[in-house]
């Protein structure tokens, strides 16, 4: 994954070369016990858990420390002119120890949708994704020439920057003497820029100027039903099949701090950030 942290909203993320002095980024379980009068215990939980992360820095360069403090408060970058993503929207965070940026059920293939809605949509061709015998749903490809696409969640496609060198790899159970991997390059507001395509389960490509999202598809290259468990897609590393989908979340300041520090201007800044579905403040 990229070795140092980016951060900012979609189009606009800033990398902070500086290591963290502090690193947190727990899941949040949310695990209720009971325990009933004869001493049993139960244990209540939702279905789905959330990232929180929490991050501190000693001594940040001004420009750094800026542009967290600017995140925080929800104040645009300097010289913005307006565009579609506004300062109190969701953040964009790219985390170095994540080794897959689909989501964690995404990259196992467990949807809350019988159709799969949630994780993935069709591209082109009939593709129809449904639940399997086991806790996955499966896709069946009706025509050849169908391409399914993976869907983030919350953005149009997955936060990057150009320049950037993202590495896709499509379900290993597909066949790789057909299959075909594609990254779509998508502006800030959404707008089609580009693609990169290759024959087999993998393709690899650098984030074009003006890029701010991607989005990964494939197709089969054949009719019937195949896993969507097991695909990867990475920044800056080799991809892995089956690695823990970390996720690329959206993220919201819930907690932050700016201390002066000696020598001025730098500055120690923590911050503290919780996964969400919209940020609307």
């Amino acid at each position: 994954m990229a070795r140092n942290l980016w951060i900012g909203r979609p189009g606009f993320m800033r990398e902070i070369a500086q290591a963290a002095k502090s690193w947190d980024r727990t899941a949040d379980l949310n695990v209720t016990e009971f325990k009933s009068l004869e001493g049993n215990i139960t244990t209540v939980a939702p279905a789905r858990t959330v990232r929180r992360i929490k991050l501190s820095w000693d001594a940040l360069p001004p420009g750094d420390a800026q542009h967290l403090t600017r995140l925080a408060r929800r104040v645009n970058e300097p010289g913005f002119q307006g565009g579609p993503q506004p300062p109190y929207g969701p953040l964009a965070l790219l985390d170095p120890a994540s080794v897959n940026l689909l989501d964690p059920y995404q990259a196992t293939a467990q949807s809350t949708q019988s159709s799969g809605t949630d994780h993935w949509f069709t591209v082109q061709g009939t593709i129809v994704v449904r639940p399997s015998l086991s806790d996955t749903v499966v896709a069946d490809f009706q025509d050849a020439t169908s391409r399914l696409g993976w869907r983030h969640g919350v953005w149009t496609g997955w936060p990057v920057m150009p320049g950037m060198q993202v590495s896709w790899l499509l379900p290993p159970d597909w066949n790789p003497a057909t299959a075909t991997a594609q990254l779509d390059w998508k502006a800030v507001d959404g707008t089609y820029l580009s693609s990169m395509s290759a024959n087999g389960t993998g393709v690899t490509g650098t984030v074009p100027a003006g890029a701010a999202f991607v989005t990964p598809l494939g197709g089969p290259g054949a009719i019937g039903l195949y896993g969507l468990a097991g695909a990867c897609l990475t920044i800056g590393e080799p991809t892995t099949a089956f690695s823990l989908g970390d996720g690329c979340p959206a993220m919201s300041v819930t907690g932050y701090t700016d201390v002066p520090t000696v020598p001025l201007p730098y500055r120690n800044v923590s911050l503290d950030l919780v996964e969400v579905r919209s940020a609307q403040l």
